[in-house]
């Protein structure tokens, strides 16, 4: 005789088919991790025996049968209808006495087991095929909250019982051809863990959008969990690194404050278990976790994902719903399950993009032209933008068609199908969001936003060679897909270009030997948004700027200081791609922002200069050392040492860009000692851009003070061939294989070589050029680092260069 009512700590994983998915889960966990100090809150299982017991007592099966024959699942209104009668016939049916009387002995023991006269439960549904590592029934069923007294128990047992036959459960069960009395009930009832006086979420073994395995993501919010789970608000999100915080290290690599404008707490009347109420606007800008939370969940879902890895034999990541009690200020696990989306994708594959309209036919719809960025294809309407005051408009999967872009327009960028730029050439600002952003771009067409006009509907191809065109109308293309299992490995070691932390992880599947260029520019645009003297000048900006002060205050707020939130914003850029790639090398640059793009964060008007000629005036190195941002660059340098120390992220190499001497190399060396980053210390590494005809002329005395150069082919094709790289006027003159650049490369490297230090590139030369690429390999170069979109080509060329060559 299967038994209908069983304590939490007497079931585990093989009693699914008779406690649900759920509850073994819960039972697991007391069982196994208890010992490790994980709390899982004691309760007890109505079990499936006491469903179909229930069930056939109240002769409801031929009733349900019957109201199902002839169900149509497409018709909504149809499945409704027979939905809602099977839940009215289950609620009105009546409990055996004897499976009465266990419950409520059950209810008794536990209340008494918390010192309590009827203790408050949550009474959850748990099918007897959900939570398995390749299927997921949860969600399907209902969870009553805040359950107190003995009658309202019963009530709500049967309440979940009834949402078997829920609307969206029928229709699963229906479109996967699952009999409805092939799976059964259980009904957990587990004491409430008071976190609508604290806080509650979910978290993840897994990064839930790219399938990242090495992190553990957590989202809080306040008060009782549904509304995590609901999605009925934006949470505030948790990223903790695995490797290095099992080293001990405090590995908070991300922290994104959410918008927690509400919470639901316990009702104040029988009749309102719960409710709704606001948060206060304080509130909504504190983290509603600790730090030192966020690493006790973090070691908590580690140790929870390694226990069902070694259950399933297999590496199984982890759903965990969690809790903070807040009368007793504990944490606690109430619910875990195999993750069963993203651990599941294919990573092995990449896309790409291949027109098949013949030339004749689509040549008569090419309307603009320009310079190819990316190798994709994409299909919107068109949205002409003159400034950002019109970007309100601007629709997700339209394609943008500007004059130019800055930083400013990341926001926007991020949305369209397509970039199309008047201005610019392959590497401006369009161009290199773009292939971050793995979105088609054409730039320098000169005529973009005359000739096309807003609503267009039009096709935009990178797919072509060189050139970018933009076509009236859908032309026809295919997209194919690439296995990478296939890719040859080379004897060159390939690294990336990344600058945008958001998408770094997704990068990771690609075959890489780390990142050639990490841009703290990007970061410090997206991330942070203030000019970091208007945040250490902060007084300054209040007496000049009231309304700019006020705003700076909204964005820092919940930081011990202004400099604080530079620093962490900071850090946790640099970390999170440092992390995608760990233990791989990642060389971050220091900030190289011009001085009229600094200006345009905010504040930054009141301390940049105006220059006639920002490209080479004062950027880089200058900066660093200089009375004027100095103080500005000892953020930099302690959002480094936080990421190397505090989160353990060793792999991190710095790099100085645009440093004209070696004089100016010497002095920003001992900056950077001043603000605490040695070279040397803890493994640090310092290299150098590797970017005017001074780095190469002088690079005997450079190497006395870098161990490494990196190849910065953009500004080096600039200033060796004196043109402007942002001119379209001049772009039909900028090519990094003219032999003036080739000698300045073969140059270099030659010298390094001799010094013993490492050399790379991360210009986009290699990227676009496969003769380039042969040409470097030739030359012995160390790395070379090119831009994700272009990993598969370059890969191609260069093993066939090393099979030409011999190596």
């Amino acid at each position: 005789m299967k038994k209908l009512v069983m304590w939490l700590n007497e079931v585990g994983m093989e009693d699914i088919e008779l406690v649900g998915g759920k509850n073994a889960s819960l039972g697991e966990m007391i069982k196994g991790l208890s010992s490790i100090g994980i709390k899982v809150p004691m309760g007890f299982v109505v079990t499936s025996a006491a469903y179909w017991y229930f069930v056939d007592y109240n002769n409801l099966r031929d009733k349900i049968k019957e109201i199902l024959t002839g169900l149509d699942p497409n018709n909504i209104e149809d499945l409704s209808k027979r939905g809602l009668t099977i839940r009215e016939l289950i609620k009105g049916g009546t409990f055996p006495e004897d499976l009465k009387n266990e419950i409520l002995k059950a209810y008794e023991d536990l209340s008494k087991m918390y010192n309590q006269f009827r203790v408050d439960v949550a009474v959850r549904s748990s099918a007897t095929a959900e939570d398995l590592p390749n299927a997921s029934f949860a969600g399907q069923q209902d969870t009553y909250l805040n359950i107190k007294g003995d009658e309202t128990l019963l009530s709500a047992i049967k309440s979940c019982f009834a949402s078997l036959f829920t609307d969206r459960a029928i229709s699963y069960r229906e479109a996967f051809k699952f009999d409805h009395f092939a799976i059964g009930l259980a009904v957990g009832v587990q004491k409430m863990v008071r976190s609508d006086l604290a806080s509650s979420g979910v978290s993840f073994s897994i990064d839930s959008d790219s399938g990242f395995k090495d992190v553990v993501l957590i989202n809080a919010s306040y008060g009782l969990g549904e509304m995590v789970v609901q999605g009925a608000v934006t949470p505030d999100e948790f990223l903790v690194f695995k490797p290095t915080l099992k080293e001990g290290y405090e590995a908070i690599i991300e922290k994104k404050l959410g918008r927690k404008t509400h919470k639901m707490v316990y009702g104040t009347t029988p009749d309102e278990r719960t409710k709704i109420v606001a948060v206060s606007k304080e509130e909504q800008m504190k983290f509603s976790l600790t730090d030192e939370e966020v690493l006790k969940l973090a070691r908590w879902v580690m140790a929870i994902e390694e226990y069902y890895s070694n259950k399933y034999g297999k590496w199984t990541p982890m759903d965990v719903e969690w809790a903070k009690d807040g009368e007793l200020n504990e944490l606690f696990i109430v619910q875990a399950r195999p993750e069963t989306v993203h651990s599941q994708k294919d990573h092995s594959k990449i896309i790409t993009y291949k027109i098949t309209e013949p030339y004749e036919s689509r040549i008569n719809k090419r309307i603009v032209e320009g310079i190819a960025v990316g190798d994709k294809v994409a299909f919107g309407k068109v949205r002409i933008l003159h400034d950002l005051e019109d970007a309100k408009d601007f629709q997700p999967g339209e394609v943008l068609v500007t004059d130019m872009t800055d930083p400013d327009w990341e926001p926007i960028m991020k949305k369209a199908a397509a970039i199309v730029t008047n201005k610019g050439g392959r590497t401006c600002h369009a161009a290199i969001v773009a292939r971050e952003l793995g979105v088609p771009a054409v730039v320098g067409t000169g005529n973009a936003t005359e000739v096309l006009e807003n609503g267009d509907e039009v096709t935009v191809s990178c797919a072509e060679g060189e050139r970018g065109y933009v076509y009236r109308g859908k032309i026809e293309y295919e997209v194919e897909e690439f296995d990478l299992r296939n890719l040859p490995k080379t004897k060159t070691p390939i690294m990336m270009n990344v600058a945008s932390p958001e998408g770094a992880f997704d990068l990771t599947f690609l075959p890489n030997a780390g990142v050639g260029l990490a841009r703290e520019e990007f970061i410090i645009n997206n991330y942070i948004s203030i000019h970091p003297l208007a945040l250490i000048k902060f007084d300054e900006i209040k007496q000049k700027d009231p309304q700019l002060a006020e705003k700076i205050e909204d964005l820092t707020f919940g930081y011990e200081n202004k400099e604080e939130y530079y620093v962490k914003k900071l850090s946790y850029g640099i970390a999170k791609i440092a992390a995608a790639f760990y233990p791989k090398p990642v060389i971050v640059r220091f900030s190289d922002f011009k001085s009229n793009e600094y200006a345009n964060l905010l504040g930054g008007k009141y301390f940049e200069p105006e220059e006639e000629n920002p490209m080479i005036g004062f950027r880089g190195a200058s900066r660093y050392y200089s009375d004027f941002f100095k103080p500005a660059f000892g953020l930099e340098c302690k959002a480094i040492l936080r990421v190397r120390n505090k989160m353990g992220l060793k792999n991190v190499i710095v790099m100085v860009p645009f440093c004209r001497t070696p004089e100016e190399a010497k002095k920003v060396l001992e900056v950077m000692e001043e603000y605490g980053l040695k070279k040397g210390e803890n493994g640090l590494q310092v290299y150098v851009m590797c970017e005017l005809p001074s780095n190469v002329i002088l690079a005997d005395q450079f190497a006395e003070y870098f161990d490494g150069f990196s190849i910065g082919s953009n500004d080096l094709t600039q200033l060796t061939l004196g043109l402007d790289r942002d001119s379209s006027l001049v772009a039909h003159l900028y090519d990094e294989r003219n032999e003036a650049v080739k000698r300045m490369i073969a140059q270099v490297i030659k010298v390094a070589k001799e010094k013993g230090k490492k050399i790379g590139i991360c210009g986009q030369g290699p990227s676009d050029y496969p003769e380039f690429a042969q040409f470097l390999v030739e030359q012995g170069i160390d790395t070379i680092s090119i831009n994700p979109d272009s990993i598969v080509k370059t890969t191609i060329a260069i093993y066939e260069i090393e099979q030409k060559l011999g190596k």
